[in-house]
């Protein structure tokens, strides 16, 4: 029987490093589900793996894409499975790590099926979105579709226009087409959640921002600018910066929110991954224990 590791936990909490060990000890590639570190203009903002760790271990969804290429969960889930079907062929125990909640369902779980949008669909969404605002396209999802109103996530506009897109295309109702169908894999899914105490992780996150504005985060902002408006760049870090430049905020008004807003999207990491009763859960520098567990495991199997 063949084995996937996932590897999770928010952002800072210490995936990276202990992802290489673990990949290293049970003869893994490390399979990244982080849908910002598919892109290779940003290193720094998303810590990525360095040049030191890369050479260490094999990764695979890093640094494959470019800014202005279209990307989404269910293009990664058709390229992360099929990879890890193609690799379980040679090795049966491999290593799935990330922090992106939808790229890692999509493998676990799978995603509907949604219609393809067209482009002029999409171009006309958010050039109303640019001039409008989200307002009125709540207002249309909410005439059009109001039981998946009722339960998105109204701040967060990218999915609202998604649900109005497929709406607009169709002319069905978004929530239609979600069947939350959890798909069959061909293996079994073993998930290892990695958690520090809450001020731990918070503090965490305040040191790496400083760290990532010493390794030229502000210079990799600047060099993504004239792309500012690519749904890649609509992350913690970049946008912050975005509104820097354009003299919205002040410099040290600009770190500040990029620390407050990396720890409200690590809250919200939380309190998905609490949701999940499959997940076994360890602190980061517990090492060992996490490796025994997963020797057990390898070894009930095999």
């Amino acid at each position: 029987m063949k084995i996937l590791f996932v590897l999770l936990g928010p952002t800072g909490v210490g995936k990276t490093a202990l992802s290489i060990a673990i990949s290293r000890h049970i003869g893994s590639p490390v399979i990244s589900a982080d849908s910002r570190q598919i892109y290779k203009e940003l290193p720094v903002g998303t810590a990525a793996p360095s040049k030191e760790q890369l050479a260490l271990v094999k990764h695979y969804f890093v640094a494959t894409h470019t800014l202005s290429d279209y990307y989404s969960a269910s293009i990664f889930e058709e390229e992360a499975t099929s990879l890890i079907n193609k690799l379980h062929e040679s090795q049966p125990f491999l290593l799935l790590c990330g922090g992106s909640m939808m790229y890692i369902d999509a493998v676990c779980k799978g995603i509907d099926e949604m219609p393809t949008v067209t482009q002029d669909i999409r171009d006309a969404l958010w050039e109303q979105y640019d001039k409008e605002g989200l307002a009125p396209i709540l207002e249309e999802l909410k005439k059009t579709d109001p039981t998946h109103y009722n339960n998105v996530d109204r701040m967060n506009h990218r999915r609202v226009i998604h649900a109005v897109e497929i709406c607009r295309m169709t002319g069905k109702p978004y929530s239609s087409f979600r069947t939350n169908t959890v798909k069959e894999r061909p293996y079994i899914i073993h998930k290892i959640g990695l958690m520090r105490e809450r001020q731990e992780l918070f503090n965490r996150i305040n040191k790496r921002v400083d760290m990532m504005f010493d390794e030229g985060l502000a210079e990799e902002a600047q060099r993504a600018y004239p792309m500012r408006n690519l749904n890649s760049l609509n992350t913690v870090g970049y946008k912050e910066l975005f509104l820097y430049f354009d003299g919205t905020y002040t410099f040290d008004e600009t770190v500040e929110k990029i620390k407050r807003n990396t720890r409200i999207y690590a809250r919200k990491q939380i309190t998905w991954l609490k949701r999940d009763v499959e997940i076994k859960w360890f602190h980061p520098d517990n090492e060992e224990d996490i490796i025994s567990h997963i020797d057990n495991i390898c070894n009930t199997i095999s």
